[in-house]
């Protein structure tokens, strides 16, 4: 990006997510979870007309602050791909098919395991995810052992899994989808896809637009943080004199604001997950187990395999300065599922017996599958293990 933060402050705020996630732990297994509890489960908001704009404090920090901060990715995302590391065809194509493998092969590990009670395969989505704000903050926390093309690579992957995960949600999991919200949501984007397509370079437009659409798409069922990708693919590079960047911009304002408040915010919300009752014989369930294994052993094989695949086809190519052992830390840091885990987990299987079940599987195998990530990649550095990636 034009200005990019110093590496100090992207670890200064990687920090600030871990303590947040260890608060939220520590709090959620205190004498004050019942507060805790009845803080982010407090209705906010009314009802107007047709929006229903009631929901709980946990529930606006879901839809609300993260479609703020997928629209900080997105633009990332979008300069990365138009002139930063992934400007280059055949290194563009990995993240998708490196997304695709992260997604289908946790699957098939899960549902491996769960097979002799098919009750449980509604489950099968929940390793599929990947927490983009906690991948990130431990690639953050690495800091100049992982090159910047392959940070690059993570953040996209990260994105398109996340992508993949809410349209199964909206496919698989959402029970009732209102048309009437969805055509308005088609029209916004439309609107967008217009001003765009006439070079329209003022970023004010482009942000009602966007939060019209983030409304639209709230009211119809649809995981709303959808509208935050969306927004940032039409915001300019450009002005029309080529002067300046709107992006860019729009990218440098929201920078503090996401990385210091919305992605702590989101993790003290999401990261209170309660231990009692839960023992190491838990591990051993088929849900528990098909979850962490999924996480922990589907995610680094299905990217690195799918990679392997791409790359040695000539239809992609590595990220720029990167080996494969790094490939394969980032599978595993790709393998960190957390809230988005718990979320589709939420939705399969409520908040019952098991759920707890889900809970241990998606902390073991997030776990487990931080520390094999990031410890790779530090070997990586340090031993400057590098294969001449494919032409």
């Amino acid at each position: 990006m034009a200005a990019p933060a110093s590496k100090n402050q992207d670890i200064i705020a990687s920090l600030v997510l871990v303590a947040a996630t260890i608060a939220a732990l520590i709090v959620a297994n205190s004498a004050m979870a019942d507060a805790y509890k009845a803080i982010l489960n407090m209705e906010v908001g009314a009802n107007i007309g047709a929006f229903d704009l009631s929901d709980s404090v946990k529930n606006w920090i879901k839809t609300a602050l993260m479609a703020v901060f997928f629209l900080f990715v997105g633009l990332e995302i979008k300069a990365e791909f138009i002139e930063g590391a992934l400007s280059d065809r055949r290194r563009a194509m990995l993240p998708f098919f490196a997304a695709v493998g992260g997604m289908a092969v946790p699957a098939v590990v899960f549902l491996t395991i769960v097979s002799s009670e098919p009750g449980l395969a509604r489950g099968w989505a929940i390793p599929s995810a990947t927490d983009i704000a906690f991948a990130v903050g431990v690639i953050g926390l690495l800091g100049s052992r992982v090159p910047p093309a392959l940070k690059a690579f993570l953040l996209a992957v990260a994105v398109i899994d996340d992508l993949g995960a809410i349209l199964i949600i909206a496919f698989f999991y959402t029970e009732t989808l209102h048309l009437w919200a969805a055509g308005l949501a088609a029209l916004s984007i439309g609107a967008m896809a217009v001003l765009n397509a006439r070079g329209y370079d003022r970023i004010g437009p482009y942000l009602v637009l966007g939060g019209l659409l983030w409304l639209f798409i709230l009211q119809s069922g649809v995981n709303a943080t959808l509208a935050g990708v969306i927004t940032a693919l039409f915001i300019p590079l450009k002005n029309a004199t080529k002067t300046a960047s709107p992006l860019h911009d729009l990218f440098d304002v929201l920078k503090k604001p996401v990385i210091f408040f919305i992605m702590p915010v989101f993790a003290f919300a999401n990261a209170g997950v309660s231990l009692k009752g839960l023992g190491f014989e838990d591990l051993a369930m088929p849900l528990t187990a098909g979850i962490a294994l999924g996480l922990a052993v589907g995610k680094p094989i299905g990217i690195t395999l799918f990679v392997w695949a791409a790359v040695k086809s000539g239809l992609a190519q590595l990220p720029s300065g990167s080996s494969w052992l790094q490939v394969v830390g980032v599978g595993f840091i790709a393998g960190i599922g957390f809230t988005m885990s718990l979320f589709i987990g939420a939705l399969a299987f409520g908040d019952g017996a098991l759920m707890d079940q889900v809970r241990l599987g998606v902390l073991s195998g997030s776990l487990v599958a931080t520390i094999f990530g990031a410890a790779i990649l530090i070997y990586a550095a340090r031993t400057q293990v590098a294969l001449k990636p494919a032409e």
